[in-house]
């Protein structure tokens, strides 16, 4: 791994929510709260997508200062428009993979064998993997060399059943996250809806929401800088 510590952002590419022909993507508060952790704790981050390019925005809402902070700073957004593939990166130069959410992620990340290989890479060397609210969706087809599921045995949050069905997109996403997550072995753990919430594990950390995102990356932050 690297000298100094770096972060992998991981962003979904997939910009429509299903067939509602509404648009969706990663979620730029849960990108946005995090990189304000990431900063203050002088670690550096790069961005991936499963196409590279400029993956899909959603959630931009300028009265939120973080948000306005990502979207006024040029060098920032270039690097947002301008991520490298995932199935490029080179997983021994990261310390963490940290993927925030948005409906997106449930679609284009979780059988992505890209996405995969760099999860259970910067894991199984020994690194800090982070998820928030949609962004566990990226964990549940992980498996690790032995072949068990990163999950499985290991205590996370997520966007909860009761969450997507008060969104009224139960029916619209491919697969019920949290459930998923339980399937695969996970031990979830959820609070009530909308409040904030993480799971720090010894080198998993993950958030049911995004109000959570706070805690997920503080969470991150406290693993890597130890």
């Amino acid at each position: 791994m690297s000298q100094h510590k770096t972060i992998l952002v991981v962003l979904t590419s997939h910009g429509t929510l299903g067939n509602t022909g509404k648009p969706t993507g990663y979620y730029l508060p849960e990108l946005s709260h995090a990189l304000a952790e990431f900063s203050k704790a002088g670690l550096a981050v790069d961005f991936a997508s499963p196409q590279g390019g400029k993956p899909p925005m959603d959630g931009v809402d300028r009265k939120d200062p973080k948000n306005a902070a990502v979207l006024d700073d040029a060098a920032l957004m270039h690097r947002l428009a301008t991520t490298k593939k995932v199935a490029d990166v080179d997983v021994a130069a990261y310390d963490a993979v940290y993927v925030p959410g948005g409906h997106g992620t449930v679609w284009d990340l979780p059988e992505n064998v890209d996405v995969q290989r760099v999860i259970a890479g910067v894991w199984q060397q020994g690194g800090v993997v982070g998820a928030v609210c949609h962004g566990p969706a990226a964990l549940v087809n992980v498996k690790l060399d032995d072949g068990r599921y990163l999950v499985d045995g290991q205590r996370v949050s997520a966007f909860t059943d009761e969450e997507e069905q008060a969104a009224g997109l139960d029916g619209i996403v491919p697969f019920l996250l949290a459930s998923t997550l339980k399937a695969r072995g996970a031990k979830h753990e959820q609070v009530g809806l909308w409040q904030p919430f993480a799971v720090v594990g010894d080198r998993l950390v993950t958030g049911q929401n995004p109000a959570s995102t706070q805690k997920v990356a503080a969470g991150m932050v406290g693993l890597l800088v130890a």
